[in-house]
């Protein structure tokens, strides 16, 4: 590692002024070290919060469940066909908000292996696109996670760029963009598996999950 970039890189960053601090939230100037910690920490915190986000999610579920199984032991399959279809939505967002947290949890083992130059612009880079993705997942969900998200993600650029320009490397996009589906896979796939485990079927004979349920976006 060059003086040049372990000074960048090592530095500590000085408190500046209030507006200051403001103005370069998007793309702070100075060491690029504990920039990438900042993300990593802003990314941990979005993490907190999916997990909450979760838990909630998991009480309705098993609170509407319950409601299925009542209704289908009264016969009365109009009532648990609602209660189906909104089921139906909630484990869809719950299984979106799983993909989320599995694929950010990936980005920051990735980003808290980050030692040195070469690994800032080929290890960020798919980082953004993942981030690009699952901020657009959970736009419908949580704006606010959104917002913040769109935020580390320009974070995050401003880091590659001022890599590249320390060290004249380039970004593969083409590799960058493989390297980003590969953990947007492997977190669906996870999350696939663990809301099959999470939770229980319904009761035999009634329809499966999403037969009736209404479209994406839909009010429940």
């Amino acid at each position: 590692m060059s003086e040049r970039f372990a000074k960048k890189w090592e530095e500590r960053e000085t408190i500046a002024p209030i507006g200051t601090r403001v103005k370069e939230a998007v793309r702070p100037p100075g060491p690029l070290k504990p920039r990438l910690d900042f993300a990593i920490r802003r990314i941990e915190l979005q993490i907190q919060r999916l997990d909450q986000a979760t838990d909630r999610f998991t009480e309705r579920d098993k609170s509407i469940f319950v409601r299925i199984v009542e209704a289908y032991t009264k016969h009365d399959m109009p009532r648990a066909n609602v209660f189906a279809n909104e089921l139906a939505e909630v484990r869809k967002m719950e299984k979106m908000i799983m993909h989320a947290r599995l694929a950010l949890e990936q980005i920051v083992l990735r980003l808290k292996t980050v030692s040195e130059l070469g690994d800032v612009v080929t290890t960020l880079a798919p980082a953004v696109g993942v981030l690009r993705t699952v901020r657009n997942g959970m736009a419908s969900i949580f704006p606010e996670a959104e917002r913040e998200l769109g935020q580390i993600g320009n974070l995050l650029s401003g880091i590659i760029i001022d890599a590249g320009q320390s060290t004249g490397l380039t970004i593969n996009f083409e590799t960058a963009n493989d390297d980003a589906q590969k953990i947007l896979t492997e977190a669906a796939t996870v999350a696939e598996q663990r809301i099959k485990e999470k939770f229980p079927e319904l009761p035999a004979g009634m329809p499966s999950l999403g037969e009736k349920a209404p479209a994406p976006g839909t009010q429940t």
